[in-house]
């Protein structure tokens, strides 16, 4: 759920909930940082104003994913120029535990234990909720587990289908 989902309802979309993977708003250190150096120093792409949404965030989000993974991809293979195959070496190895997330500046978010058997790392999800008056999100709920054994039957089966559908051998995990 996203800002998109909810301002074209206005007041009839107050109280509505979604799931996310990651905190709304911007009353972390990080969004402050940001704020600060990009968007009131006017190096933000496009006008700001997207700052602090769920979408914004998000896509944040993934940006400290990528960087965390590339950094450790150099790491495991001691260059800064890495390959693609180092970087997915890097990404299926990928670690973001909670000091680390609190040293970027988003405390409070699940650590992350990628391996070649989970893309996924924990897949958890937390439930948000819009205050339409305020409009802005709020977490109502801890970060959870999804039922594994019904989700990772559904993601096996489609990847499965998928894979025999394009002609491609599933790479087994060393």
């Amino acid at each position: 759920g996203s800002e998109n989902d909810v301002l074209p309802a206005g007041q009839g979309a107050d109280g509505y909930k979604a799931i996310t993977f990651h905190e709304p708003g911007s009353d972390f250190p990080l969004m402050q940082d940001m704020k600060a150096k990009i968007v009131d120093a006017g190096k933000n792409a496009g006008d700001g104003k997207q700052w602090g949404t769920v979408l914004y965030n998000r896509g944040v989000y993934a940006a400290i994913t990528v960087a965390e993974g590339i950094a450790n991809a150099q790491k495991i293979h001691g260059t800064a120029d890495i390959t693609p195959q180092q970087m997915r070496d890097g990404l299926e190895t990928l670690k973001i535990s909670a000091d680390r997330w609190a040293e970027i500046g988003w405390p409070n978010l699940p650590e992350i234990n990628v391996s070649c058997q989970n893309h996924g790392g924990p897949g958890l999800g937390a439930i948000q909720q819009w205050d339409a008056k305020a409009k802005s999100w709020s977490l109502v709920s801890e970060f959870m587990e999804a039922d594994r054994e019904v989700v990772d039957a559904l993601i096996k089966a489609d990847a499965d289908a998928y894979a025999k559908e394009n002609g491609i051998s599933p790479r087994s995990c060393n």
